[in-house]
Parts: structure tokens; C-alpha cells; sequence
């Protein structure tokens, strides 16, 4: 929301941005403080109609985390030999 500020001089809170997109303020500050939120396009639209900005504004493309092995492909693996 910093970046809203410079570009409008404007202080902008989770209680402003809930009044004009609608969606509960619980709802944003688990979005913009949980890393991999996984959002709606609905609401990404809503932020973005609120803030008059692009949705590329918005996002960031982060990479997946590795996936943990469970026990069952663990042993898939050493029975394979790897």
C-alpha cells in the first residue's frame, strides 16, 4: 500500500480499502501479511478497481517451494535405486 501512497498522497488502510471493495478486513490482512495467498481473480478485481491500478501492479510471480518427500516416495525411490 506504500506505493499507493506515492503515487497519490494518500494513506490507504485495510478498513478504507474493505469499504470501497467490499470484502472483509480479516480478507486483506491475510492477503497482504500471508505469503502464497492464494486469491481470487474476483477479488484481485475488486482491489485493483479500488486502487485504480492493473492487476500486474498487484502480483508477484513467486516460485513453488520444494516438495517435501513423504515416506511412501521415499521408498519408491530407494526401491528404484535413487
Amino acid at each position: 500500500m506504500l506505493a499507493y501512497k506515492r503515487r497519490t498522497g494518500d494513506r490507504m488502510t485495510y478498513e478504507i480499502l474493505a469499504e470501497r471493495t467490499g470484502l472483509a478486513r480479516g480478507t486483506l490482512h491475510n492477503m497482504g501479511s500471508r505469503s502464497g495467498y492464494n486469491a481470487t481473480l474476483k477479488t484481485i478485481a475488486l482491489i485493483c478497481r479500488a486502487l485504480d491500478v492493473t492487476p500486474g501492479d498487484l502480483l508477484e510471480l513467486i516460485d513453488d517451494p520444494p516438495k517435501k518427500k513423504t515416506k511412501r516416495s521415499a521408498k519408491k525411490n530407494k526401491k528404484k535405486g535413487v
